[in-house]
């Protein structure tokens, strides 16, 4: 046994985390987050590890790159492998434990209702061993897999979900971008205030307790007899710097026909229309408007201000990042049956002109569709898109690597916007808390070229909203 040497002279204060596969291909630097505690790799895991390790889909490249990882350790730890190798060798991380695979044949006697041949059940065989040979020592199965901590459970073994990639525990703590004022606010907050006009926009300056909380591009809004409506533009300590709100509801500020419907529209089509603004998220469930706004905003800053060069648009197939198959056609056309929510709402934009005529419509159809590129997620890397309005759609799918991958192909001049509902997310092993939508709403709040939007309101029709409420 592996772990036999060196954890009976350890201290029962650190633990021993028996990693499942699914741990591994979903973070390979799984190995390196557990602090001062062990780990051990049962012989199971490496070879789920190797059966898994064949494609191109990001199981099987994180399957690959743990591999790596684990022939670094080895190489570097020589013939002392059952003594355990020390996790502190890569200096990137502030692992101090030691790392532990099994060496010898393991005959722990599970209860005789579970198959012996499984691979869950060798590895919980492994797990009542090491309980067995150390008694004083907490032993933990750490797994993505809820059915098998489920079983580790009923069977009397300490099982966790592996939490690290967890952006928060609760998403009800989300950004939403959004900030109610109080009621004193503007007493409490406006002791030397300055205000003025540029490029016919109003601007406030404030200092006051509550301003120190403000983070860059958030909005703030106050209702009452004179409703207000701002983007926090500045922020030094307790002192901010307030834009207000250009209005979308109204018809003369109508994007491509469309006019925002409630107040989270509007703040999302003016982060949409803003070329300062570089990456934009926005959240909310089915009707909230989401592609309709971020489409409109698109085709009116490609077509009618020249200011991008094309939309390019993608969607996360589920599943996610597989071969998009033998459909018959080119890229575009394989995409295009999982692209309906596009077609849905050009066909809206269509209909915005009434005075063009069939014709008008149809020609003008024609060019939008010549500025539109749908690509699919697999050919993504290593590309370099410049001047570009880059919508990713249904992005709650993304893990939080994939979506690194996606953002940095950005050059000079484009505007990328994420658009997802983290209430459905398809892909396995992906959690509210770790998808890579929530990831980039954490990671880039409070940035000064970015805005996030959380949509609340369903915008589609009574019969949707009202099945969203109750159904």
């Amino acid at each position: 046994m592996a772990a036999t040497k060196r954890s009976k002279s350890k201290s029962s204060a650190t633990k021993l985390f028996v990693l499942d596969t699914n741990v591994l291909m979903h973070d390979p630097t799984s190995l390196f987050r557990f602090d001062e505690h062990d780990i051990y790799l049962p012989m199971m895991t490496l070879e789920e590890l190797d059966n898994n390790k064949k494609g191109m889909s990001e199981v099987a490249r994180n399957a690959r790159q743990t591999s790596r990882f684990l022939d670094e350790l080895v190489v570097a730890a020589g013939d002392k492998i059952e003594e355990g190798i020390p996790l502190a060798m890569r200096n990137e991380f502030d692992a101090t434990g030691h790392l532990f695979f099994q060496t010898q044949a393991i005959t722990a006697e599970l209860p005789l209702r579970l198959p012996v041949g499984k691979a869950d059940n060798l590895i919980l065989g492994v797990v009542l061993h090491l309980q067995q040979i150390y008694p004083k020592r907490e032993v933990i199965l750490v797994s993505k897999d809820i059915n098998m901590r489920i079983k580790a459970r009923a069977m009397g073994f300490a099982a966790e979900d592996y939490f690290n990639d967890k952006v928060l525990e609760d998403t009800d703590l989300l950004y939403t971008g959004i900030c109610q004022l109080s009621d004193g606010f503007w007493d409490q907050n406006s002791k030397g205030m300055e205000s003025w006009q540029e490029n016919s926009r109003s601007y406030y300056r404030l200092t006051g307790p509550e301003c120190g909380n403000m983070l860059v591009n958030q909005f703030v809004y106050q209702e009452g007899e004179r409703p207000f409506a701002a983007q926090v533009r500045e922020q030094k300590a307790k002192t901010i710097v307030l834009e207000v709100l250009k209005d979308y509801s109204h018809h003369k500020n109508s994007v491509w026909g469309i006019t925002t419907r409630n107040r989270e529209q509007n703040f999302a089509m003016n982060l949409l229309m803003n070329p300062e603004i570089d990456f934009v998220t926005l959240l909310g469930q089915a009707g909230t408007g989401k592609t309709l706004l971020t489409l409109a905003a698109g085709l009116m800053q490609t077509l009618e201000t020249k200011l991008y060069s094309e939309i390019i648009m993608t969607r996360v197939t589920v599943p996610v990042g597989e071969d998009i198959g033998f459909l018959p056609g080119t890229e575009e056309e394989k995409m295009l049956p999982w692209m309906g929510a596009l077609e849905d709402n050009l066909d809206v934009l269509n209909q915005t002109d009434q005075e063009a005529g069939d014709w008008g419509r149809a020609a003008t159809r024609d060019l939008i569709r010549s500025r539109i590129k749908v690509k699919s997620l697999n050919f993504m890397r290593g590309r370099t898109f410049i001047n570009k309005f880059l919508i990713i759609d249904e992005a709650q799918n993304l893990t939080p690597k994939q979506m690194k991958t996606l953002i940095t192909r950005a050059g000079p001049g484009t505007k990328v916007v994420c658009l997802g509902n983290i209430a459905q997310i398809d892909t396995p092993y992906l959690t509210e808390g770790s998808s890579g939508l929530t990831y980039v709403v954490d990671r880039f709040k409070g940035w000064s070229h970015s805005g996030h939007i959380t949509l609340q309101r369903g915008e589609r029709s009574r019969l949707a909203d009202y099945a969203a409420e109750v159904l």
